[in-house]
């Protein structure tokens, strides 16, 4: 399987399983960002949203939001906002005055020309899972991450037609100690994928280093000026931004690369029980979180969002999937619109511990609600299991499919296929049927999304070949494109010295965790 961004279309073959032969064995095609073609789903009156708005604000001006980091606060007095140890308290006009230097679309480069990816406005990009230390293994067996496992998920990003990036942590390679795996994560993403990247958030000299291998592989005048990469940072919630993610902050700004700043909620633990209460608090964190990159460099590109669980109140356990996760997307999209900033949310979570009904309700509802959200970066899109916990590689390739059709139903419908299905309807007669029609011979292929990885055979058929389960089908097709993967070759003289500069961090970092 490879990936191109040119259709050539197969040849015709005949009878069903030659039919499903192509569909399996065809090229795939590189989706560019998803131009929405469908409406946004406002969730409130937008004097509703003002309320939300002035909510968000009361909190920075009266109760304030801590920046843990001394630079950070040295900054901050600068711009006259009220300091009180690590107590940050920021007027709304000095706020919506920093946000409004936030860019509200930037485009990331790939390393191979014609593959740069745009977001912001009316686009949507799919990105993979994010952090997972366990995982759901090709023999079904769950287990702790390793690096074998974090290179298999970078291959199947690179060639998945609808993500359009390599991603971050795909999984935690357990196998690497911790002040080491940045390294080896962020050469893996390079090698594997020229797709965008997100680079290593853990500590100040991890993200320079993360921007250095960038550097050999774009050129690091190239990497000073032009985004290649879009980074997360996750507020404490509630209401603090701490030294680390702020050094990260402070590095990838400077660099003039994206950041997502995201508060990581549990919404009725670190925030109040309550959805507006909770979309009013984040909004705030997330808020503070752009103005300070704008504050690091203005202009710097600058992702507003969040991540949100609802616990459970009965155990506490985070929980996906809920009603109250859409309902926060919406206002968040409708915030995002409102201070015209490019927004990030996740995408395809689930609670479940298999590849079962539930994950697959949970991460079904959950995206639909963001399509309709209209958010433009949607991390967590595959593998999704545990709450975060674990990435499987069945529900990887299942959830693949299931973003081409968010892409198709996202792309809305195309009235200029009215004039000649109308030219169709003349063709037959009445009670006839469209099957041989020159209309249908042209769009066959193309007229309706046709599943690879969805059975849609009858009982007969489906049991005659084997009676395989949607879980069993994922896993199958995971095999298949690890063996079909195709390096994107760096050049010889790159790869050499990304490796020697991985290498040699290795080496001379400690794999004591006081790194």
């Amino acid at each position: 399987m490879s990936t191109t961004a040119d259709h050539s279309p197969a040849p015709r073959r005949r009878g069903r399983s030659a039919r499903r032969t192509a569909r399996t064995e065809k090229v795939v095609h590189r989706l560019p960002p998803l131009e929405r073609g469908i409406p946004y789903m406002d969730l409130v009156p937008h004097e509703q949203l003002l309320r939300i708005h002035d909510a968000s604000m009361t909190m920075l001006e009266e109760v304030g939001i801590e920046f843990r980091d001394d630079e950070a606060i040295s900054m901050w007095a600068s711009t006259g906002a009220s300091i009180d140890g690590y107590r940050v308290r920021i007027d709304r006009e000095l706020l919506m005055s920093l946000i409004s230097t936030a860019p509200p679309e930037y485009v990331m480069k790939s390393r191979t020309p014609g593959m740069d990816v745009a977001l912001g406005g009316s686009r949507t990009v799919f990105t993979p899972s994010y952090g997972a230390p366990f995982v759901l293994d090709m023999d079904n067996k769950r287990r702790h991450a390793t690096l074998e496992d974090f290179n298999n998920f970078a291959k199947i990003a690179h060639m998945e037609p609808s993500m359009h990036m390599a991603g971050g942590v795909l999984c935690e390679p357990m196998d690497i100690p911790v002040p080491h795996r940045h390294l080896e994560m962020t050469y893996s993403l390079l090698r594997h994928s020229d797709k965008p990247l997100m680079g290593s958030v853990t500590s100040k000299e991890r993200a320079e280093q993360s921007l250095h291998m960038m550097g050999i592989v774009h050129g690091h005048d190239v990497v000073a000026n032009t985004t290649v990469s879009t980074s997360l940072a996750n507020c404490n919630s509630p209401l603090v931004w701490d030294q680390t993610m702020l050094d990260a902050v402070k590095i990838y700004a400077r660099a003039n690369q994206a950041m997502l700043f995201s508060p990581f909620v549990l919404g009725g633990a670190s925030t109040p029980a309550s959805t507006v209460g909770a979309v009013a608090q984040l909004s705030a964190e997330a808020l503070a979180g752009v103005a300070f990159m704008q504050l690091v460099r203005p202009g710097s590109p600058s992702v507003y969002g969040q991540w949100t669980a609802t616990v459970a109140m009965n155990s506490g356990a985070p929980l996906a999937g809920t009603p109250e996760i859409d309902h926060i997307n919406m206002l968040v999209g409708q915030l995002a619109r409102f201070y015209e900033l490019p927004w990030r949310c996740s995408g395809g979570c689930s609670s479940s511990k298999l590849v079962d009904a539930q994950a697959g309700y949970e991460a079904a509802r959950n995206m639909y609600g963001v399509l309709m959200a209209g958010a433009n970066f949607v991390l967590s899109t595959t593998g999704y299991l545990e709450s975060a916990l674990c990435q499987s590689y069945a529900k990887t390739m299942l959830d693949g499919e299931q973003m081409r059709m968010m892409y198709r139903l996202g792309s809305g419908v195309n009235m200029d296929e009215l004039d000649p299905a109308m030219a169709a309807v003349r063709e037959i007669e009445p009670g006839d049927h469209y099957l041989g029609t020159q209309h249908t011979l042209a769009n066959f292929e193309s007229a309706f999304f046709m599943p690879e990885l969805m059975d849609g055979d009858s009982y007969e058929q489906w049991n005659a070949l084997g009676a395989v389960d949607a879980n069993t089908r994922g896993l199958n097709m995971a095999a298949k494109a690890l063996g079909n993967y195709e390096e994107p070759k760096l050049d010889d003289g790159v790869l050499a010295e990304l490796t020697e500069y991985k290498d040699r961090m290795r080496s001379e970092t400690s794999e004591s965790l006081a790194y």
